[in-house]
């Protein structure tokens, strides 16, 4: 396959990888060994196919195996999920009374939030609750103890 090929091929896995998934970084590393065989025909290295499909099998797999989880930790500690962000124990208002299993929308951190109580007691209208833990976008909140 032609250098500029591989080049292509690297684009495209490094495009899919920003827009479409979630930071997991399978294809940051299939594309960058991608672009390693490109970069190996540009320089004149002279291989068959099958060779260069090998080559690029090698490279991503390896790659993928020694860097991918240190790369995405790094990230992940540098952006944060939600989860982490959020004090599991802050206390919140309930603007309206909240059976339990039942959701309302709260403010917490400058926006609003779906809370969602997962005590057995009812909460309030105007009292506090307690965030037990995240679950996605919705906050698991319970009555203080």
């Amino acid at each position: 396959m032609a250098w500029w090929a591989w080049m292509i091929v690297a684009a495209i896995s490094l495009a899919i990888e920003m827009f479409v998934f979630d930071a997991q970084f399978y294809l940051v590393f299939f594309g960058i060994s991608a672009a390693l065989v490109g970069f190996l025909g540009l320089a004149g290295v002279d291989m068959p196919d099958w060779a260069q499909v090998l080559a690029l099998s090698v490279l991503a797999v390896t790659s993928m195996v020694t860097f991918r989880k240190r790369a995405y930790e790094l990230v992940r500690n540098r952006t944060g999920h939600v989860e982490e962000r959020l004090t599991i124990g802050d206390r919140v208002t309930v603007p309206v009374r909240l059976e339990p299993s039942q959701t309302c929308r709260v403010d917490y951190r400058g926006t609003s939030w779906t809370a969602r109580n997962v005590d057995e007691t009812p909460i309030e209208a105007g009292r506090e609750a307690v965030i037990a833990r995240v679950d996605g976008l919705v906050l698991m909140v319970r009555a203080p103890a």
